[in-house]
């Protein structure tokens, strides 16, 4: 009972921060599942990507029903990311424990490092998408970190498909959700053979409780203003990279 109700716990805390800042809250799901709830790395990220997939998949089909979805730059941007995502996958079996946690915690710092940024006001020239070969090379990197993290990296498509892509923020943020779809889809199928070592009585309840924090979340954004959540959310995961690299280097 104690593990359902931790499951139940961090997934809605999960979900809420999801829904709240529109990415960056699947960066929780790896350590609440390696701290809280007693995974193996490697089991946590496996885990994580199919706690990753069912989200995005979900709220990809709200941003769908807004017309924020851009589904042929999605899916090019998405199809550079495939191989990287799927190689990312088979090779984060392999890695060691102490590994995983050091670059998860490097990359939550990151994550939270660029959320603490002061916001730059918004340029009223339309933005002009870059060459294919950069937007190609931002896709396969960002499919690669899927792969090997087990996170969507929502922090990361969003600014690239802005700044690589040439999408306006919006149809950013809606399609950044196919583009985590479907290389999360991608790393899962590499992971196959270690579906055996997940506890999958936890994943579904923590899955479950994601989706119903995300839409409180949403309902949380619009009552506080976004640059308070995004501090408070930034400063947690500072804190949280810390001790997993403290424990990664112990």
């Amino acid at each position: 009972m104690s593990a359902l109700l931790l499951a139940l716990g961090a997934g809605a805390v999960t979900g809420l921060a999801l829904g709240a800042l529109g990415g960056g809250g699947s960066v929780l799901a790896v350590p609440a599942l390696i701290y809280l709830l007693g995974f193996t790395p490697a089991a946590a990220t496996t885990a994580s990507l199919v706690v990753v997939t069912v989200t995005s998949a979900t709220a990809l089909g709200a941003h769908a029903r807004e017309g924020a979805v851009r589904w042929r730059a999605g899916a090019v941007f998405a199809a550079a990311g495939i191989v990287p995502a799927a190689v990312g996958g088979a090779v984060s079996r392999q890695l060691p424990a102490a590994l995983l946690t050091g670059a998860f915690a490097v990359l939550a710092a990151v994550a939270a490092l660029r959320m603490l940024r002061p916001a730059t006001a918004p340029s009223k020239a339309p933005p002009i998408p870059a060459r294919a070969s950069r937007a190609a090379g931002a896709g396969a990197g960002l499919g690669a970190v899927t792969g090997v993290l087990g996170v969507g990296g929502g922090f990361l498509a969003v600014p690239s498909l802005v700044n690589v892509v040439g999408l306006r923020m919006r149809a950013a943020v809606g399609t950044s959700l196919l583009v985590i779809t479907i290389n999360s889809l991608t790393a899962l199928a590499a992971r196959a053979g270690s579906a055996a070592d997940v506890d999958w009585s936890a994943v579904g309840p923590f899955a479950g409780a994601a989706i119903l924090g995300a839409w409180d979340g949403r309902r949380l954004a619009s009552r506080l203003a976004a640059s308070t959540l995004q501090r408070l959310f930034a400063y947690a995961l500072l804190a949280v990279a810390a001790f997993m690299l403290a424990d990664a280097v112990c």
